[in-house]
């Protein structure tokens, strides 16, 4: 915990990324592999409470913190409301222990103290969390309190934390960024796969990380004349990756949620398309006969259900719409050009002949762009 609690002060305390990213290098050499994923997890904005455990709710946290300080309810209540922050509340009330005690390691604190408080009688967990107060220094316990109250916000992303990783593994960024996708078990075998500089399998079954929006850092005369530009409609679905590889068809979503059997017959047409193929696109509730997009409100009523019947099947039929090819033949394409990427997704769309999964169609008119104001994230 005390590598952790000297992370965290310092991460706190950084305003320049560059610092932060150092900072979180330094600390993933030194950290034990489960230490260290365990702090990945955290810095990724995990928490180890939620999913219905409960270790400390904010009623007994104060509660337990005044019977520790002897102060009077009202005077805890006003102190949170002054500093706004209920760990660093917590923290500030109770007092330092007279010695600095044995380190235990954060994988430890996590795996064998805290977890296994989840949802135990409320006598049981304050115990435990009036131990922890009684033992820790101030960062220590600041850092402790901060995994109570699921508030560990230091000012890094989640693409700087993938970039420290990169610089201590030498592993490329985006294979970093593609294995932490999907859900994942913080501990040392993961983070030996992690940063393993080899091509695992499970490297072949996950989607590559979603290519999103960005603010431009210059004029947009410095793009270059428009005519050159692909410009495409923003739809109001959702965003998914379509994997066909191994035989198999995967639909991942871009909250990196796999969508297995709630859209049968967009896994039915991608079953068709040759192996080694990834398609980035968005979802929509589709009827052909409109040649529209129905409303996203439609293609809730989807979303949830994991084996939708005939009827909802009939009253809510989906397509895909093909933004970008990822993936051809287990060729990964992303370093190509985007011009030859779409040329090569428009040929392979047009073999494969299957409205459910079609091309997004460019905007025709580069005028009637041109007479809009520039938005901010254009």
């Amino acid at each position: 915990m005390r590598r952790f609690a000297a992370l965290y002060r310092e991460l706190d305390r950084s305003t320049a990324t560059g610092d932060k990213r150092a900072t979180m290098v330094a600390y993933f050499r030194e950290a034990a592999p489960a230490d260290a994923a365990w702090a990945l997890h955290l810095l990724s904005g995990g928490k180890i409470s939620g999913a219905g455990r409960k270790i400390a709710s904010s009623g007994e946290l104060r509660a337990w913190v005044g019977e520790v300080s002897g102060l009077p309810q009202w005077l805890v209540d006003d102190s949170y409301a002054q500093v706004g922050d209920l760990a660093e509340t917590v923290t500030l009330l109770v007092d330092d222990p007279p010695g600095a005690g044995g380190d235990i390691p954060l994988s430890a604190w996590i795996q064998q103290r805290l977890l296994p408080l989840a949802n135990a009688a409320a006598e049981v967990r304050r115990a435990a969390v009036l131990e922890a107060w009684a033992s820790l220094c101030f960062d220590e316990r600041l850092a402790f309190n901060k995994l109570l109250t699921g508030s560990l916000r230091v000012g890094v992303s989640q693409r700087t934390v993938q970039q420290a990783l990169a610089e201590l593994s030498g592993v490329d960024i985006a294979r970093i960024a593609q294995r932490m996708l999907g859900s994942w078990t913080p501990d040392a075998a993961w983070m030996a796969h992690l940063l393993d500089p080899e091509e695992r399998p499970g490297d072949r079954q996950q989607p590559y990380p979603f290519f999103l929006a960005s603010p431009l850092e210059a004029e947009p005369a410095t793009l270059g004349p428009v005519e050159d530009w692909l410009l495409e409609w923003k739809w109001d679905g959702i965003r998914v990756q379509l994997l066909r590889r191994a035989g198999e068809v995967a639909l991942w979503s871009r909250g990196e949620e796999r969508l297995d059997g709630r859209f049968p017959e967009i896994e039915q047409a991608a079953a068709a398309l040759p192996d080694g193929t990834v398609i980035d696109g968005e979802l929509l509730g589709w009827r052909s006969g409109d040649d529209a997009p129905l409303p996203f409100t439609a293609l809730q009523t989807r979303i949830q259900r994991r084996k939708p019947g005939a009827r909802t099947l009939a009253d809510t039929p989906v397509r895909v719409l093909a933004y970008d090819l990822l993936e051809l033949g287990g060729e990964d394409l992303r370093e190509r050009p985007q011009h030859a990427r779409r040329a090569l997704l428009e040929n392979l769309l047009l073999e494969h002949a299957d409205p459910r999964i079609a091309l997004s169609p460019k905007v025709q008119s580069v005028n009637r762009v041109l007479r809009r104001p520039w938005p901010a994230w254009a």
